[in-house]
């Protein structure tokens, strides 16, 4: 930096480096048919919205060419003339049987048929807030609030009254499979979006010699450029699932695009504190890394006395921080004493305003819903759900049986670069991810006993009586 008699000239750089857990959005088309409508989700329909995976596994933003609103409404209209009229209707408590469900799309494999985009999309549920056990009926339910679904014009899959992001039945067997019958399970489901430790060494360089020759904002793009061609790629490291399914597109775009706000490439849809408003030359300076990454909101989980029913309140995801250090070479090592308060303040913000962010932007309610599914299939197997219901989950289990892995996998990813003029000094603020431990949630410490009974209520309240052959949702 290069002080002036008058004023000091000071560029402030956020490089999105996806330090952390990760993921990207490949949204699903089609597959109508069954016999009960469908949503339009024309399986030819080309995707506007999201991110893409080029042939070379490379992930980057997909830009919205179309008119959005127009198409959504042509879209919520088709639907609403041809889905199933019982989806349509609001419902607080739709239940799911995961059991019935799993018989019916082997006997619709069996036949020959499609499955159904009632079945694809879950009875149009928009989040799970209760998973119950069944004994006498050697079942397992989960439940939660639910509406009719469409395809809007960013192609995701919504309500068609609320917006909310509409749960994906391949998302639920991912989930299931990461938590399966046979016992074993992942300790994380992660997706990690890292700078290589050669990529942060030509970045440190890079830094040294354009703050030496820093002259004034007029320098932004050629500095700019400068650091993204000496950071290079990234590579992208999926855990605990399949990085060849949706379950690992969602949770990418999810952590790709919270950094675009905190760094303020994007405007978000809500208004949120960026990383940038409160950074200053001691935040983001030079060397040090700021790591945003989400995970569930361990606090929100409640079980019966019983321990066969379970239910998740309030908000499922909260964004947390941490500082790390990069040295000369590259090298990153985490700092010690927490994270500095301009992050802390972006991920406060963050977390308080998610509820309405995932309303708008659609990525994050489905990154709510993978949480929630998670810590659902975490529970089921945790409490020995599967053997007591008698369920091998024989089709969901089997990849030939029903297929999820059918998505590109995201490899690498280039660095986002942002360039503001701020007073202070040259600053690098990176970072982020995804990181899901759903069994951390059921912990005694975590999650809490319902003594007033009311969980136990809801489960009672439900009943199999009027369930007609091969019904596996009602209201």
């Amino acid at each position: 930096m290069r002080a002036h008699s008058n004023r000091i000239f000071a560029l402030a750089i956020a490089a999105l480096l996806m330090i952390g857990t990760a993921s990207v959005h490949g949204q699903v088309g089609g597959g109508g048919g069954g016999g009960q409508g469908n949503g339009n989700t024309d399986p030819n329909q080309p995707s506007t919205g999201g991110v893409l995976i080029d042939a070379d596994h490379v992930l980057s933003t997909r830009t919205v060419v179309a008119n959005t609103d127009v198409l959504s409404r042509q879209r919520w209209q088709h639907a609403q003339a041809n889905l199933n009229k019982e989806i349509q209707k609001i419902s607080e408590l739709r239940k799911v049987s995961l059991v019935r469900l799993e018989n019916e799309v082997a006997r619709l494999k069996a036949e020959g048929k499609p499955v159904s985009d009632d079945i694809r999309f879950l009875a149009g549920l928009t989040r799970i807030t209760h998973v119950f056990y069944y004994p006498e009926e050697n079942d397992i339910v989960v439940a939660g609030p639910a509406e009719g679904f469409f395809l809007n014009g960013r192609n995701r899959i919504v309500g068609m009254e609320t917006g909310k992001a509409t749960l994906h039945l391949e998302d639920l067997v991912a989930a299931l499979r990461a938590f399966g019958p046979d016992g074993k399970r992942a300790s994380l489901i992660s997706c990690s979006i890292d700078p290589t430790q050669e990529g942060l060494q030509r970045f440190q360089q890079a830094y040294r010699t354009v703050a030496a020759n820093y002259r004034g904002p007029h320098q932004v793009r050629e500095i700019t450029s400068t650091f993204r061609n000496a950071m290079g790629y990234q590579t992208i490291t999926i855990n605990g699932v399949s990085n060849e399914t949706r379950f690992a597109q969602v949770l990418a775009e999810a952590d790709y695009r919270m950094k675009l706000y905190g760094i303020g490439v994007e405007q978000p849809p809500v208004r949120i504190t960026s990383f940038l408003q409160h950074a200053s030359p001691a935040t983001g300076g030079r060397g040090k890394l700021q790591r945003w990454f989400f995970q569930p909101n361990y606090e929100c989980v409640k079980v019966n006395e019983e321990g066969n029913a379970m239910a998740l309140e309030g908000s499922a995801v909260k964004l947390v921080c941490e500082d790390e250090s990069v040295s000369a070479s590259g090298k990153r090592t985490r700092k010690k004493g927490g994270a500095n308060i301009a992050s802390r303040r972006f991920c406060a913000s963050f977390t308080k305003n998610y509820e309405k962010l995932a309303a708008k932007a659609t990525v994050f309610g489905e990154l709510q819903n993978l949480m929630d599914m998670s810590i659902a299939a975490a529970f089921i197997q945790k409490k020995d759900l599967y053997r007591k219901a008698n369920w091998d989950m024989s089709t969901f289990s089997d990849e030939g049986k029903f297929a999820i892995e059918t998505y590109p996998a995201p490899e690498k990813v280039a660095p986002v670069i942002n360039a503001v003029v701020k007073q202070g000094a040259l600053m690098t603020p990176l970072g982020g991810g995804v990181n899901i431990q759903p069994r951390i949630a059921l912990n005694s410490d975590k999650a809490s006993v319902d003594t007033e009974g009311k969980i136990e209520n809801v489960r009672d309240s439900i009943k199999f009586d009027n369930l007609a052959d091969g019904q596996w949702w009602w209201d």
